[in-house]
């Protein structure tokens, strides 16, 4: 595209710096990951709707963690697949489609803070008052969580966006892999004093909050731990917990690690690497953890799967 049709509704997408030697491992690697990604999340899912047996409020939740896993690795990956073999002048993107993978990649990261903190309500009701958790945790009272984590999500996000897209912009160049907020306020050479405060406002609330939630929650769960003599309930409670906090730290560390990043210009291409791996290694790992290391599912995933393949062996 030259200059002459060149406009600025037409944004210039830095994005990865691949050199062309590295370029098709660099694909295939993304790639793999992307199709890892989506094959175990939506397996995930499909196992946990198929088994009645699993259809209780922790499983649930799971997936609500894999729908959004999903979703954020197919608003992130796509785009950067098709850009590793374009070169980095020709990497154009429409500023409609910038503001939707921004919303896209804001709302994904969000909603997995909310949804691990219903999670880690779940835990602490079902380890700290399970006489009572079939009461509480009933299935309206998942539904209505899970609406609420989204709902609020929304609500924040289209605020964070709307602010950057009220401005009028200057410059045509993301200087990140894809679109986030950042790089739709940094198109501006207005004040952006107002997405600054409701950007670090909105990151310590939601980070704050959901940092807060996890770490009282399992205090209250370590304490009851503790203070039982079964051996037997307190390793399932601890391995389960475990669990949870392991894909807990992977995403608030990551999160942390590109927030930072992004006050340090001089570190780009650090940045955008943290802010990939944020989109990919938690959706990765996220159904790997919760498939395999939580017993019930396990099972019920091995059983199908030897229950199929009898099935063609006798059909054969």
């Amino acid at each position: 595209m030259d200059n002459g049709s060149f406009n600025m509704d037409v944004l210039q997408v830095e994005g990865l710096k691949v050199s062309p030697e590295s370029s098709v491992p660099a694909f295939i690697l993304l790639l793999l990951i992307y199709v890892f990604i989506m094959v175990s999340n939506i397996g995930l899912v499909v196992l946990i709707c198929m088994e009645r047996s699993l259809h209780l409020p922790m499983y649930l939740l799971f997936c609500n963690m894999s729908i959004n896993d999903v979703f954020g690795a197919s608003a992130i990956l796509p785009r950067i697949l098709s850009d590793v073999f374009t070169p980095i002048p020709d990497r154009y993107i429409h500023y409609y489609e910038c503001v939707i993978q921004a919303f896209c990649a804001h709302f994904h990261a969000s909603a997995a803070h909310t949804v691990l903190m219903i999670m880690a309500f779940d835990r602490y009701v079902a380890i700290c008052n399970p006489l009572r958790y079939a009461v509480i945790m009933t299935n309206r009272v998942v539904v209505l969580l899970s609406v609420s984590a989204w709902a609020v999500v929304l609500v924040m996000v289209v605020i964070l966006i709307g602010l950057s897209v009220r401005l009028s912009r200057c410059r045509r160049v993301i200087l990140h892999p894809f679109c986030d907020n950042p790089s739709l306020f940094k198109l501006s050479c207005e004040s952006v004093l107002i997405n600054n405060v409701y950007g670090l406002g909105f990151t310590v609330v939601l980070q704050g909050s959901s940092l807060g939630s996890v770490a009282f929650t399992y205090l209250r769960i370590a304490m009851v731990c503790l203070s039982s003599k079964n051996r037997a309930v307190n390793s399932k409670a601890l391995q389960t917990c475990a669990t949870h906090l392991a894909v807990y730290t992977i995403m608030f560390a990551s999160g942390c690690i590109n927030i930072v990043l992004h006050r340090f210009p001089d570190l780009s291409d650090q940045r955008k690497l943290a802010a990939i791996l944020f989109h990919v290694v938690s959706p990765a790992l996220n159904a790997v953890i919760y498939g395999l290391q939580i017993k019930a599912v396990r099972e019920r995933f091995f059983m199908r799967f030897t229950r199929k393949n009898i099935c063609m062996t006798e059909a054969k």
